[in-house]
């Protein structure tokens, strides 16, 4: 079968490590099942695993993508959940294309407990952006960031999976959103969604009561002023470095949690596309590329010049 998959690694140019061609089929383990992969999305875990980070020599070659959304073995409509329980792994717990091939492949093996319903609403292209980026955002939100007590968010570098759709969601809750990025047309688009854009450092308003925050150390004193008594700075990423200075007399004066995160559950991905459905909102998607296009697919996700997800359509 075709796939995209890392056949060696390589820290300065990472696309330099990705082939393109032929793997074999998958032989699914007791409890796991085959599906047919419609659409997939990439996200910069693949770039990572490029780089050689979190995958070790004697793992390639290794399928990359941890999203997909394709027809599972009865033909039912289905989104992949990614975190598989991996004994071998320290916590316990890994996503696909770290210990288990990937997903940006014709097909892909999962345990049978790891298929969501896809809802008919959602096309597999939509489906296939929420079990990482959208799942993450979720669960900053609502289990990590509480966002139900507050009415004000504040979202650090939107334009990226994560906070892109940490936007779309928020806006769906009904809370003042707030949104920094450093690029002017970038902040365009975020205004488009309906929250307030400003530039990275801008004063707000008001203080909010949660911060979503993929940045780091560029904007993490940012975080830290703009967050209210008793406010949440919830973490899943530090794409500008992850060892920033944290003022500790803000945090106990200001009651502050700073809470970190990755993914969610099974049931928090069904919970997320109920919401999707419900209240008419779609994963923003930057580009859809082809299968045989997977190559400029990567290359624009290593451009950084996006806004919102890339997706993969396997049909074609």
């Amino acid at each position: 079968m075709r796939a995209a998959f890392a056949s060696a690694f390589d820290d300065e140019s990472p696309l330099k490590a990705l082939t393109v061609g032929e793997r074999p089929e998958p032989a699914p383990a007791d409890d796991w099942v085959t599906v047919e992969v419609r659409a997939s999305a990439l996200n910069h875990h693949d770039l990572w695993s490029l780089r050689g980070v979190g995958l070790a020599e004697k793992q390639l070659p290794m399928i990359l993508g941890c999203d997909a959304a394709g027809i599972g073995p009865d033909g039912a409509e289905v989104v992949v959940y990614p975190v598989v329980p991996t004994p071998a792994d320290p916590r316990g717990v890994s996503i696909l294309s770290e210990h288990y091939q990937g997903t940006l492949a014709e097909r892909v093996a999962v345990p049978a407990a790891n298929l969501i319903p896809k809802p008919a609403a959602l096309t597999f292209a939509e489906a296939a952006c929420l079990p990482t980026s959208w799942l993450t955002a979720y669960r900053m939100l609502t289990s990590r960031g509480r966002v139900a007590e507050t009415d004000a968010v504040l979202v650090q570098g939107a334009g990226g999976g994560v906070a892109t759709a940490a936007v779309v969601l928020a806006v769906a809750m009904g809370k003042r959103v707030y949104a920094t990025s450093r690029d002017a047309a970038k902040r365009e688009r975020i205004a488009t969604l309906g929250a307030t854009a400003v530039e990275p450092g801008a004063r707000l308003p008001e203080r909010v009561g949660v911060v979503i925050e993929t940045v780091g150390e560029a904007t993490f004193d940012h975080s830290l002023k703009c967050a209210g008594f008793g406010a949440r700075i919830v973490v899943s990423g530090a794409t500008s470095g992850h060892l920033p200075q944290v003022n500790l007399r803000r945090v106990f004066a200001m009651s502050l949690e700073i809470l970190g995160t990755s993914m969610g559950t099974p049931e928090e991905l069904a919970a997320l596309m109920d919401l999707c459905v419900t209240a008419n909102i779609r994963p923003v998607i930057d580009t859809v590329f082809s299968f045989s296009e997977v190559e400029s697919a990567f290359a624009a996700l290593a451009s950084g010049n996006i806004f919102g997800k890339i997706v993969l359509d396997h049909t074609r």
